[in-house]
């Protein structure tokens, strides 16, 4: 995740059909754009390095009632099936300024590990069906959220997360712009803060 930008982007599956464009930098996180043809809006994707074991940041990814902590702009997220270690439903309401409509959608999330590469997939695409749609909020039936593990030396990962999504609704592109560029490095501000906490936890705990 990074829910809002899944609300606010329309980012294209075929990620090498245009040239990723540097947007913005703070705080070690860099944001890139590009165009999209026929939108208003622009396709977007993060990257950062954490300070985490590629364990620790598969976990949090994991830990769905954490995600109202660090995901910008999260107003709940609650897990509605575990079906296994690596694989999870879990339901998401995303607060958006007046006077836009909330925007709500179902994630189905699986940690891909391959046994030829140290490099872990996460995909969380929207599914649809699994909840009944709820009146005032707008249910995101198509997205495609891909976050992508590097691991480095000194238990560091290097993050990249990627989207496809169809916010549902109206969503004026000046909205869009204003928000795209902030929420990811807000996102990723929050997530090394909860991961510094349960570092410090674990080892208080030891």
């Amino acid at each position: 995740m990074l829910v809002l930008m899944a609300l606010l982007l329309n980012v294209t599956v075929v990620f090498a059909q245009a040239e990723w464009k540097r947007v913005a930098v703070r705080d070690g996180v860099k944001v890139y754009a590009r165009t999209v043809p026929d939108s208003k809006v622009k396709a977007m994707k993060a990257e950062c390095i954490l300070d985490a074991g590629v364990d620790e940041i598969i976990a949090l990814l994991l830990d769905v009632n954490a995600a109202e902590r660090w995901v910008c702009h999260t107003k709940s997220c609650k897990l509605i099936r575990r079906v296994s270690d690596s694989e999870l439903l879990y339901h998401t309401e995303v607060s958006l300024p007046w006077p836009l409509d909330n925007r709500d959608f179902v994630t189905h999330l699986r940690v891909v590990k391959s046994e030829n590469s140290p490099i872990v997939t996460i995909e969380a695409p929207a599914v649809p069906g699994i909840m009944p749609v709820r009146e005032g909020v707008v249910r995101i039936s198509t997205s495609i959220n891909r976050w992508v593990l590097h691991p480095l030396p000194h238990a560091r990962v290097r993050v990249e997360y990627t989207l496809q999504v169809d916010p549902g609704g109206h969503i004026p592109a000046h909205v869009v712009n204003m928000f795209a560029y902030r929420a990811p490095i807000e996102t990723f501000q929050n997530m090394r803060k909860v991961l510094a906490e349960r570092k410090r936890t674990l080892a208080a705990d030891r």
